[in-house]
């Protein structure tokens, strides 16, 4: 079955820009298998939800992108139920994949309520994190025509959800997720790639002092 979601899946993601494209679900993917092999509870979880959900998690944000749809998450995990459906998943499987799917997203107001989802978001936050997260923030404000930095867009005075900026996403979304993490072991990751983060952001204000 996962074999087939996968070749079902990736197809949702033909030409899709760098920083939600078919990389970051299979980084993401390996980032759940970590999670789940660190967790305490490692043999209570099941693996199959936790993997499907992560191949379907993003199939909905090139549409959201393209402003055909307001929620991917929404929109995904209803599109997830008519893949596994058609493949012939059972009913369980598939409500469970689905909660994972609607609830993985940062900006609404779903919270994870199995183990498998809070495995599935912490994976697709810790992808936000670190060097690759730094990257994926320059490549999709690139995308969508963000200014790197503005000396008139202080963050004091940046009420914008996400930054009016790339460096003030960093500030305002990226350096906030250790604290949105739902297990101890994303937690730790998380911490580890956030302070590579904020090394990041001090070589950026001594570099635009002129001071290095």
């Amino acid at each position: 079955m996962l074999e087939t979601v996968r070749s079902r899946a990736r197809p949702y993601f033909e030409d899709a820009p760098p920083a939600h494209d078919w990389h970051h679900v299979q980084r993401v993917e390996t980032l759940a298998e970590t999670l789940v092999d660190r967790h305490p509870q490692s043999a209570s979880i099941d693996g199959r939800v936790v993997s499907l959900a992560v191949l379907l998690h993003d199939i909905g944000r090139q549409r959201e992108d393209r402003g055909e749809i307001d929620d991917h998450a929404t929109w995904g995990a209803r599109e997830a139920g008519r893949i596994l459906e058609e493949i012939g998943a059972g009913a369980e499987t598939t409500e469970r994949v689905q909660h994972c799917v609607r609830a993985h997203r940062y900006s609404n107001a779903i919270e994870p309520e199995t183990l498998e989802a809070k495995l599935v978001s912490d994976a697709d936050n810790l992808d936000a994190l670190g060097a690759l997260g730094i990257a994926r923030v320059f490549a999709y404000g690139g995308e969508v025509g963000s200014p790197i930095y503005d000396p008139e867009a202080p963050i004091a005075d940046d009420e914008t959800p996400d930054g009016r900026t790339q460096y003030n996403h960093l500030h305002k979304k990226i350096l906030d997720l250790p604290e949105r993490m739902y297990t101890t072991v994303g937690s730790r990751i998380a911490d580890e790639r956030a302070a590579f983060v904020r090394e990041y952001v001090a070589q950026f204000d001594a570099e635009l002092g002129g001071e290095r």
